[in-house]
């Protein structure tokens, strides 16, 4: 699995890792795969919420050492 980009959002609080998400993937071509590093509880909630909402596949959530990696496959509509 290629990894487009790279998102470390360690220490910000809701919503802002779903908000550089967002913008992030504006500029992804369909298919992308992007990587959000986050340690916000909230996001485990709100990063699968925003991908159902928005049409992305959220492939995985790994447990890092300080915090989740979320894999978010852009998704063809947008």
């Amino acid at each position: 699995m290629d990894i487009t980009e790279e998102i470390d959002a360690i220490g910000l609080l809701c919503p802002l890792p779903v908000l550089k998400l967002r913008k992030r993937l504006m500029g992804q071509g369909a298919g992308d795969i992007v990587a959000l590093l986050a340690d916000d509880p909230a996001a485990v909630i709100d990063v699968p919420h925003f991908c159902n909402e928005q049409g992305h596949d959220l492939l995985e959530i790994k447990e890092g050492a300080i915090g989740n990696v979320f894999l978010v496959k852009k998704g063809a509509h947008l």
